[in-house]
Parts: structure tokens; sequence; C-alpha cells
């Protein structure tokens, strides 16, 4: 995440007359402001991963105004320097205070000018006008404690409380080419693309709605994992926003429930657990739904908590026992049932409560002996049990009528709501005595869902056949689901390397600069195929490789992994004719061959970036970046899609920078940033 900082000062060296108080005597003092921001801002800046700049960077654009209006709003930090009385200057921090109410720092360099009164008494960072330098420490800690403080520093909201900052983001425009971008993206199910154009809008000042759009895509699209990212970087930036806090209670719940180890497991429901209390402390001012939603995020969690307690036990017994005792399970079923009294509507979470309840129910008579631990007579256990089946048939009502309703608005609105026949069925399930009646409303509900995805619904059944509750109206319910076999884990083999040199290949002085030769073929070849073997030999799970097509490695990469019988996928920047007169065509026709070869035989598994080298409008203006870069990020998103630890980046280098940017050395860089193991075959060593 990077974040954005506005500069407020006077320009070049100005003279300042100064009044002995003692003697009434008059000198004549100078300062250098352009000398400050260099040896003391901008280097504070740099610290911080902040940019930034003054106004005047963007004095080429004529009417500066508006452009000077929008920094002073959407600035996450401003640093203002008071020294001297500069108009410009005290009119620009005086818009920043009446817009934003935090994250403005004060620069100073005492005994010049007096402080206008308006702003007498706050803080500010010293420095000397001979050594700015000296006081970068200062300013860097500043930077970071602002970065993260929640603690107002405007005088105009200090004495005006019934004033509200802006939220900047109404002020943001998302380019228009950009948004389409995401939007097709999400449609044909891109992830690895959404993923991508997450780091691509680092920089700009629309980021933040940007990252909302693609966050919310990769949500739908349950890609979880590239969600998690996205979302988190909205919440590094604005540590208590409610939406993605919402977002990442869902998204951590359901990694939670894929995660492959316990201890994994209990690290995403404690994230769950931190981003449904920032949810609850704002649940006063919320309207009855969205309270709803929040217990009904609260009991899933709590939830997937009890599931967590049971669920690695090894008999059917053992988790019977473990579930009944949990705390877990009772305070699940309360917190849906809060969800559900802050509002009838909210089917959802009645019929989770009811769900829960039934479970719970069904444990006491499985397990008597357990249920009654917890109460101080045989007899008032009895009494609670019947209590609770009392209440189990009112909630039953209360649900039912509550789906039907909906249904009713469904009918008078037009707009169709397909979860509401499985919302039925599952309830039927919980109170039915015919398990022919529980599968006939299940087939009903699946046909009207035959393009949605059952997961969610076929998941819940799975528990009460784990927990051996429930038996036959479960048994009846999951024999008309749709067998979906689950895809196989992929490791990722994604390579990079050089291509074959040009014909006399020269350094910039004109000197001759061999990378990759053609006498170095074959070795390379081998060294490839040994890798590639290796990591065959390790990995346990389906392997995948990944690949662009140029002359050289790419296409020995795609040979190798065909003689080992490892699929790839052949990924090209641009598309045929383009790439091969880019990166194939300058080696001869034996290379074309070959790559035409590999590119047939992948017709069904090959993808092209781009349909030209130039980058859409909204990405033009980000600084020294090309194609290449972006179909380095690409595809390294591509094979991350199971996580760093299920992917190896292969690359055949000679260590040193590449000719451009979006070399081999770009693409080792950002993959060992990502924590991708790497295994470099350095071309200098190949004999």
């Amino acid at each position: 995440m990077t974040f954005q900082a506005f500069i407020v000062r006077p320009f070049g060296t100005k003279e300042v007359t100064k009044r002995d108080k003692a003697t009434g005597d008059f000198t004549t003092v100078t300062i250098d402001f352009d000398l400050v921001e260099k040896e003391l801002i901008a280097p504070a800046l740099e610290a911080v991963n902040l940019l930034g700049g003054t106004t005047g960077k963007i004095f080429e654009a004529g009417d500066i105004r508006e452009d000077m209006f929008s920094l002073l709003l959407l600035a996450d930090v401003v640093i203002a320097d008071i020294t001297i009385h500069n108009a410009n200057a005290f009119y620009e921090l005086g818009i920043r205070h009446a817009f934003r109410d935090k994250k403005t720092i004060l620069l100073k360099c005492p005994g010049l000018a007096e402080t206008p009164f308006d702003i007498l008494g706050y803080r500010y960072i010293s420095y000397e006008k001979e050594d700015p330098a000296a006081a970068l420490s200062d300013l860097i800690r500043a930077l970071k404690d602002t970065l993260i403080a929640d603690r107002q520093d405007s005088p105009v909201f200090k004495v005006l409380p019934w004033l509200k900052a802006r939220d900047t983001e109404k002020y943001l425009i998302i380019p228009e080419d950009f948004r389409k971008e995401v939007q097709f993206y999400i449609r044909i199910r891109q992830t690895d693309r959404l993923a991508l154009l997450t780091e691509e809008v680092r920089g700009f000042a629309w980021e933040v709605p940007a990252l909302r759009l693609i966050g919310e895509g990769q949500f739908r699209l349950k890609g979880y994992e590239g969600a998690r990212q996205t979302w988190e970087q909205i919440l590094r930036r604005i540590p208590h926003d409610r939406e993605a806090n919402d977002r990442l209670s869902t998204i951590y719940n359901r990694l939670a429930e894929a995660a492959p180890s316990q201890v994994q497991q209990l690290k995403y429901l404690a994230l769950c657990d931190q981003a449904v209390t920032h949810l609850l402390n704002t649940a006063a001012s919320l309207e009855q739904n969205r309270k709803a939603e929040v217990y009904a995020l609260l009991a899933r969690n709590t939830k997937g908590h009890w599931m967590a307690s049971w669920s690695s036990k090894p008999t059917t017994h053992e988790k019977q026992v473990a579930a009944l005792t949990s705390p877990f399970l009772r305070k699940a079923y309360e917190y849906y049932e809060r969800g559900f009294t802050e509002d009838l509507n909210h089917y959802y979470s009645g019929g989770n409560a009811l769900g829960l309840l039934s479970v719970m129910i069904a444990l006491a008579e499985l397990q008597p002996g357990t249920w009654e631990i917890d109460f101080e007579s045989t007899e008032k256990a009895q009494l609670a049990l019947n209590q609770y089946k009392d209440r189990q048939k009112e909630l039953g009502r209360m649900v039912k009528g509550s789906i039907e309703a909906a249904e009713k608005r469904s009918e008078y609105s037009g707009k169709e709501d397909p979860w509401l026949l499985i919302a039925l069925a599952d309830v039927s399930c919980m109170i039915e005595s015919r398990p022919e009646r529980v599968r006939l409303l299940y087939e009903m509900a699946i046909k009207s869902l035959i393009d949605f995805n059952l997961d969610s619904a076929r998941r819940q059944l799975l528990i009460y056949k784990e927990l051996g509750v429930l038996s036959a109206n479960v048994e009846a319910a999951l024999n008309v689901f749709p067998t979906s076999p689950s895809a196989p884990e992929t490791h990722f083999l994604l390579f990079t390397g050089h291509m074959i040199d040009k014909e006399g290949r020269v350094d910039q002085a004109g000197n001759p600069d061999p990378r990759f030769p053609v006498e170095k073929e074959a070795n390379a070849r081998q060294a490839i195929f040994e890798k590639v073997k290796q990591e065959q030999e390790k990995v346990e799970c389906q392997l995948l490789g990944l690949a662009g097509g140029a002359c050289g490695g790419d296409i020995l990469f795609h040979e190798v992994c065909q003689e080992l019988g490892i699929p790839t996928q052949l990924l090209l920047a641009l598309p045929r004719d383009q790439f091969l007169n880019e990166s194939v065509q300058f080696a001869g026709p034996q290379w074309v061959e070959r790559f035409d070869a590999i590119y047939h035989s992948r017709e069904k598994c090959r993808e092209t970036l781009s349909e030209t080298k130039e980058l859409p409008n909204w990405l033009k203006k980000k600084p020294s970046y090309s194609i290449w870069e972006r179909n380095n990020l690409w595809m390294l998103h591509k094979a991350l899609a199971n996580g760093g630890e299920c992917m190896t980046l292969i690359a055949l280098w000679d260590g040193k920078p590449g000719d451009a940017g979006g070399g081999t050395e770009h693409m080792v860089m950002q993959a060992q940033a990502r924590g991708a193991k790497t295994v470099v075959i350095n071309v200098k060593e190949l004999n």
C-alpha cells in the first residue's frame, strides 16, 4: 500500500528581516526552502514509503488550483512549512485544515517569524536552516506516528466539534476503462488478472476505491486468498474501515474452513474475531438488517471455533461428546438467534439458529450422560432439554414464516431470491419427520439453483453427517446433490529465463556481451531438466508448468516438461504474430518451428495478456512500466493462485540486470518478495 503526501511550503531562497527585541536592530536572514525539501522532507517521505510533491510539480498544467485543491483534500499526509509568513503556504494550510481533521504535520525553522495566532500552540517539527537534515529522524518519527494515529490536529475541527471531515472517496473518480477492465475479468472469472490489478493501482489517488472494486470481485468469485490480500491492503490504509472488516470476517471464516492445519484454522478464526469485534463496536449505529448480519458474522465465526473443537476427534462418539460440551455451541446458537431477533426478515440467521439448536438437542439425546453434567440433577437436565425442544418448535415456525414472507415479497417485486427454496429445505431437514419430504424439497431447490454454487448447503449437511445427527433426513438430502469431484491441489512451476543471444550481442558501450550464447543451449536444457526433475520428485501433488514462449529458456522449459510428462500453459504477452516478431524470429526459423509446435499443441491451455504493447489509458501514467513488467506480474499471480508455498520459480539467469524492464531479474525479485521458492540456474556457470 502506497500512501500519498503533499508538501505545502515557500519556494526557492527567501530573505527574512528580523528585529532584535533588545536592541531594536534589523538583520536579514536567508533560508533555502528547496534545500529543506531536498535534505529533510524528501528523505523522510522516502523512508516511510510516501509518494508526494508540491504544487511546483504540477505548475506546467496551467491553472494549478484544481490539482492543488484535490491534493490538499486527498493526500494521506500534508507537511506544511510555516517558517515564514508566506501567503500561499498559509492559504493551502487553511484549506487542508478545513477539509481534513487529521494527518497534517507542521514544520518550522524557529526564530524567523512569529507563529500566527490561529495555529499558535500547535506542535511542529523544528529544524535548523543551516542543517535541515539534522531533524530527519524527528520528521520520520512524526510521519510514522501520524500515519497510524487517529488524533485531530486541525484547529477548525477542534473548535467546531459538529463539523465532519470529508469522506475523500466520494471525490475520487475511478477511470472508466479501469472499471470496465475489472468488470470484464470478473465476468470471465480471471482472479489472477484481478490480483495483477491490485498491484498496478498502487500510487494512484483512486487506489482505495479501486481496491474495493477488485476485492468485491475476488470475493464474489470465491477467490478468498486474493480477496484477503486486497481487503487487508484497504485495512492497512484505513484501520477501522467497516466494509473491509465486514468482508474480511467472512473471508477469514472461509479460509479457516479450508485450512490444511489446525494452527492455520485457529489463526484465521482469531483474525475473524478481530474483524467481527470491530463491527460489533459499530452495531449500535446500524440499521436492523445490518445488525442482523453482524450478529450472523459473529455467530458464524463462533461456529468455526465450535467445529475446530471437535472435528479432529477420531471417532463419532468422541466428536459428539466434544461438540456437546464445547461452550461455542450455545454461543453460536445464541448469536444467530440474536441476529434473527434483530430482524425477523433475516431468515439466514433464523435458519442457522434452528440448525444449531437441533444439533444440540440431537446430541443431548445421543449423549444423555454428557448433557446432564452441566445440571444439578437429571430432572433439571431433562427440563432444560424440554425447554429447548419447545423453542425448536417455536423457532421452526418463525423461520418458516420468515421464508414464506420473503417469498411473497419476491413475488410482489418480481425479483427472485434463488436461495429461498434451499432455506426452506434446510428448515425441513431440522423439523421434518419424513425423509422423503426432505428429499423432495432439496430436489426442487437444487433444480432452481442449477447455476449456483451449492457448496455451503452441502457443507452444512456434511457437518450433521459427521456428528451422526439427523441421519435419515441428512442422508435423503445428500443423495440429491450432484457430485462434483474436488480439483487436485496444484503446485506451479513458473519459468523465467534469457532468450538466446542475438548474433553479435553487445553492451551499451558497444563491447561484446554474451549472455546466453547458442553454444550453451544443450547445457542449459540439461540444467533445466535436472531442476524440473528434482521438483517433480519432491512435490507430491499435481505439477503444472507456466512459461512464456521466447526463444531460449522458455521453449526449452516447455520441451523439458513435455518429456517429463508435466503439462504446461503457454502464457504470451502479445498475440502470436506480434510475439514472434518481438521474441522469436531473430533467432532463426528453427526456433519459430519449435515455438509453433508448442503453440498449436496447447490450444486449450494458452493465454494472451494483451492485444498490443500499448498499456491501457489508465495505466499509462504509471512511471517506468511496460507490457513486459505487466506480463511478469500476470504470470507470477497465476503461479501464486495457491499461495507462495505451492509454487517454485525456475530462473535461467546470469545474475545481472536485464536490457530493459520486465526481464528475468524483475521476475526473480518479484517472486522472492512474495516468499516463493526460487531456483536459479546461473548461465555463466554452464560449460
